[in-house]
């Protein structure tokens, strides 16, 4: 199974992936390729696969992605999901976990229809605009980039199955971890534990449609219409 996790730059989702990784096994992460230049202590292979522009294009004609995009604007980096991550997962009996944006995700859907899909979302603009500062990255326009590329993509929540409010880390790590677990357990048909029927209960609070009320506060604070319920 192929789980996708979605969220605007800033939303503690890198952090909710990594805890995740720690807590469940079988389950492998898809490094991204990228044709930006590494951040800080980023490390080649580790956060990211950084190649030349050059050498993206190669891939992309050699039709070595599943997917790929490139963010702010036609001129900007790549980001790109190498197909080979999938092929050495299914041949180790694991999921593959990835960490991609709204472009990324729908391509990613169009191809794998079962792939699952959780869209991290910060409690508000305020919130996710005091994270993008305090993490001292990016200029004052980058960061105001960033800030209206969340609000493009937040416009795409309902696309996905599950949607997480990253108010408290450790709440939305268990939560994050049920809905991966429930959704084995739903594909295994095994018998249901105590805690498996916790687990399940975590994930279907976060079910899109048991969500939407909740979402309504964040979508206000980025100024995002509420799109109308799907019958």
């Amino acid at each position: 199974m192929v789980y996708i996790v979605s969220a605007p730059s800033g939303s503690g989702k890198s952090t909710l992936v990594k805890k995740l990784l720690a807590a469940v096994s079988d389950l492998d992460f898809s490094i991204s390729y990228t044709t930006r230049a590494p951040r800080g202590s980023e490390q080649n292979g580790k956060q990211y696969h950084f190649i030349s522009r050059t050498e993206f294009e190669q891939m992309i004609a050699a039709g070595e992605f599943l997917e790929y995009a490139r963010v702010f604007t036609s001129d900007g980096d790549y980001y790109g999901t190498a197909r080979r991550f999938l092929r050495e997962a299914e041949q180790k009996g694991h999921d593959l976990l990835l960490d991609i944006d709204v472009q990324g995700a729908k391509q990613i859907k169009e191809k794998l229809p079962a792939a699952v899909r959780v869209f991290v979302l910060p409690p508000d603009r305020k919130t996710l605009e005091r994270r993008l500062c305090s993490r001292g990255e990016d200029s004052d326009d980058v960061i105001q980039r960033r800030l209206d590329a969340a609000t493009r993509e937040i416009e795409n929540y309902d696309k996905y199955d599950y949607i997480l409010i990253n108010d408290k880390l450790e709440d939305s790590s268990e939560k994050l971890k049920a809905i991966v677990l429930s959704e084995r357990e739903r594909r295994s048909g095994g018998p249901t534990s105590e805690n498996s029927k916790r687990m399940r209960a975590l994930a279907e609070a976060c079910r899109l449609a048991n969500a939407r009320e909740k979402v309504q506060p964040i979508l206000a604070s980025f100024s995002v219409p509420a799109p109308p319920a799907r019958s």
